[in-house]
């Protein structure tokens, strides 16, 4: 399990949690990592506007893709439950979710092969030998969330120490180039630095919003994270 703190400016206003199950899991006769991403906010940012966010995704553990992608969303009074099914081979996702009236609603999209999900695209980076990188390199996939298919691109800006709460790593450092959107300001609004040894860990997101900069540390690591080869 990987601990992580939310801080908007000198506040911590959420707290998160990555956890990795120890045993495989079967989808569609293929074993998968299940991997929970838990967020919440806390303290007077909890009174504000309360989050108890819920993102699981079971991934490929040959071809590092998603067969599996799970949100359970509440924030505020909103709630959301959606599941979608990656079927690689035929080229389509599945999305089921509950309407307003809690009856069932189903949708497909085409895919291209090798699409990633929100989770599983971040395990796929993890993959890369990026010392056969440079500086500026950019890094190409698929990844379909929700009802969209998007072209996500990340730059490699190179090796950085990075200081966190738990001491100071050598780093990976990247940023992914956003699409318009109206939650982070700008095409480079956010930075994350992986850890530069077998393990991968993400440890820390900067990210520009338009409601002001935010920062997600790591404040805690238990366990090995999943090591991947591919």
């Amino acid at each position: 399990m990987i601990k992580y703190a939310l801080h908007y400016g000198f506040v911590t206003a959420g707290q998160a949690t990555v956890t990795t199950d120890k045993e495989f899991h079967e989808v569609d006769d293929k074993p998968c990592y299940k991997v929970d991403v838990h967020g919440s906010t806390v303290g007077m940012f909890s009174l504000a506007y309360k989050v108890d966010d819920l993102w699981r995704s079971y991934i490929d553990a040959e071809q590092i893709y998603p067969r599996k992608f799970y949100r359970n969303i509440k924030e505020n009074r909103y709630r959301k439950v959606e599941t979608t099914l990656f079927d690689d081979k035929n080229k389509e996702a599945t999305v089921t979710w509950l309407n307003n009236e809690k009856r069932k609603e189903e949708k497909k999209y085409d895919i291209p092969k090798e699409t990633q999900d929100m989770i599983s695209g971040y395990f796929f980076l993890r993959t890369i030998d990026y010392n056969k990188h440079k500086k500026g390199d950019v890094i190409k996939l698929k990844a379909f969330f929700q009802d969209k298919l998007y072209d996500f691109k990340v730059i490699y800006k190179g090796k950085e120490t990075v200081k966190t709460k738990l001491g100071k790593f050598s780093a990976f450092k990247m940023t992914p180039i956003m699409p318009e959107n109206k939650l982070f300001s700008g095409k480079n609004a956010i930075t994350f630095w992986m850890s530069n040894d077998s393990n991968r860990v993400p440890l820390k997101i900067r990210a520009k919003m338009f409601v002001g900069a935010i920062e997600v540390e790591i404040t805690e690591y238990k366990n090995k994270f999943v090591h991947l080869k591919k």
